[in-house]
């Protein structure tokens, strides 16, 4: 008799693994179609898959930040991975030097170095170990500001967010979600998943509340929060660089200027150097995700492979109108 296989999915999209509790919050929450799983949840005016959503709450209650900590914040698929590597190649440069030959980022994936706090190390009711945390401690997070544990929000954690223009945001995410599902089911169409984040339904969106409520705070409070661009990055990664390093309070010395530092960390975290990494082209996280799949393309301007005018048209009508008198504006090219 024929056995017919069935493989079970990978961890990352298995979603019955949740406890009683976060079941039956789950059941009270507005929710929409998931861009991985089944469906997203609205939880307190963002929207989570169901597996995150208990990693967002323990580490809600549970994480007590430290004046030290270092906490990298994004909407998913602004370029995550490779400010993860940037920051971690400034902040270990002393102890980690650029020019050593087995250096962590050339062994390691970012997201192992730079952990995400909800869902990595507080994901399936886990209790983190921080003891073997060096200060600073480098974490990350795609939680919007208003939803950050009070100890974060009140210490002198310094949270560096990066925003990248919305259309580059949106088709790497569409991307992204299709690339962890192609195996298991039917892949979304770039029709249904771009109406749902003009709504605002998107991984931890809606967008536009979750980049300007950090562009705020960044103005408010520059010593506590600073708002890099992606394309800003691409364009000028020196500058930005030295930026950045200022605002953690670990700014290049002339020395490192004249040694050829800055270019090396921007050579080392380029995407041509890191996507090429043997253990970025072969390593997968322990549930399974493939690294590779966080290296799609890293470019400014690719929606305009998908987009259509009536798109380019619907989604500039609703950040105009989200943004207007924000001061902030978005670089497509």
């Amino acid at each position: 008799i024929l056995k017919i296989m069935t493989t079970s999915p990978p961890k990352y999209l298995q979603e019955d693994n949740l406890n009683e509790e976060c079941k039956k919050f789950l059941s009270i929450l507005p929710k929409e179609k998931g861009w991985v799983g089944s469906y997203i949840y609205n939880y307190q005016g963002f929207w989570t898959p169901p597996k995150f959503l208990q990693g967002v709450i323990s580490f809600q209650q549970q994480f007590q930040a430290q004046d030290s900590d270092i906490i990298l914040v994004t909407t998913p698929k602004s370029g995550t991975t490779w400010l993860k590597s940037l920051l971690f190649a400034l902040m270990n440069r002393v102890k980690h030097p650029i020019f050593e030959p087995n250096h962590p980022l050339l062994v390691k994936n970012p997201h192992v170095l730079v952990p995400f706090l909800e869902n990595t190390l507080y994901i399936d009711g886990r209790v983190p170990n921080f003891s073997t945390f060096t200060s600073p401690r480098l974490l990350a997070t795609h939680v919007p500001f208003a939803s950050l544990p009070k100890s974060v929000q009140d210490s002198k954690t310094k949270l560096v967010y990066l925003c990248r223009n919305p259309r580059d945001t949106f088709i790497s995410m569409w991307h992204f979600a299709n690339n962890l599902i192609v195996h298991h089911k039917v892949t979304n169409s770039i029709e249904e998943m771009f109406d749902l984040f003009c709504e605002g339904a998107s991984l931890y969106g809606p967008f536009w509340n979750h980049v300007l409520d950090y562009w705020k705070q960044s103005i408010e409070n520059p010593k506590k929060v600073i708002f890099l661009m992606y394309e800003e990055i691409t364009k000028k990664p020196k500058i930005e660089l030295k930026r950045l390093a200022e605002f953690l309070e670990c700014p290049f010395s002339i020395e490192e200027g004249n040694s050829g530092v800055v270019d090396e960390i921007l050579k080392m975290c380029s995407f041509e150097n890191l996507s090429n990494l043997e253990v970025n082209t072969n390593g997968k996280f322990s549930t399974g995700e493939e690294y590779k799949l966080f290296f799609r393309r890293g470019e400014i301007g690719d929606w305009k492979n998908y987009f259509t005018i009536e798109m380019s048209d619907k989604l500039n009508h609703i950040i105009e109108e989200k943004f207007q008198g924000s001061g902030l504006k978005f670089s497509y090219v």
